[in-house]
């Protein structure tokens, strides 16, 4: 009996997901980042509308593309939902996900930050210093969190690395609730503070300072999210004697 080999070739439907990607990305896209019905994609791209449906469902597991009725196909940035459902599995105590999240972003973040002091454009930098002040003036505890998110993404892209900020962009729900777990235990005072000293690291170029800054401030997450309220409150009130 004689056996072909398997083609390694994309199939059509892969090479229809990559060509969607695209559109949702290129100027050809209607709306910016919408794309047009599942029966006018199949007539442009000459593709049954099974193939397309496919490609559409796989974008749309992945994160990349959200399907909602009487609306229509968009773009999203969601790369975050289908790891957030491994990792929940993966690891079920909150806790330890949290733990185990900072210790991936000593692995990251670091690295963000002494990129950004050397390759950050001067908008990047204004990006920065805005998203920075709204942490500031911060009058809400959503709003703190949604800043200092904004912030740490900001950070990662202006470090120029794609890759790199994309797998911090994965992390969005677990940041999320890291950061409203350290917020309900501590003031924003502190991350006013340490986010200050990084983005003036940053601002002057201080590669070596903005990486040592930022893995100062992990260093700072990581314990306030292992210490009781209470024993961390006892702690300060030592450390102010």
């Amino acid at each position: 009996m004689k056996i072909t080999a398997i083609s390694r070739s994309p199939s059509l439907v892969e090479k229809v997901a990559a060509r969607l990607a695209e559109l949702t990305r290129g100027e050809d896209a209607e709306g910016g980042r919408r794309l047009p019905a599942v029966q006018a994609l199949s007539e442009q791209l000459g593709v049954s509308r099974s193939v397309v449906r496919e490609a559409v469902k796989r974008l749309e597991t992945q994160g990349l593309l959200e399907v909602r009725q009487g609306v229509g196909m968009r773009s999203t940035d969601n790369l975050h939902k289908p790891l957030t459902q491994a990792v929940e599995l993966l690891v079920p105590d909150a806790q330890e996900r949290l733990r185990q999240l900072v210790q991936v972003r000593l692995m990251l973040e670091p690295e963000h930050a002494r990129l950004a002091a050397l390759n950050a454009t001067q908008e990047q930098r204004t990006h920065l210093q805005e998203v920075y002040d709204r942490l500031a003036a911060a009058d809400t505890l959503k709003a703190a969190i949604e800043a200092d998110m904004a912030f740490h993404h900001a950070l990662a892209s202006a470090s120029g690395n794609q890759v790199s900020a994309m797998m911090l962009l994965s992390l969005t729900d677990l940041l999320k609730a890291s950061l409203s777990r350290g917020y309900s235990r501590v003031t924003t005072e502190s991350a006013i503070v340490e986010h200050g000293i990084i983005l003036k690291a940053v601002l002057g170029g201080d590669a070596a300072g903005a990486e040592s800054a930022m893995r100062q401030h992990l260093d700072t997450t990581l314990d306030e999210l292992a210490l009781p309220p209470k024993k961390r409150a006892a702690r300060k009130r030592s450390a102010g004697n």
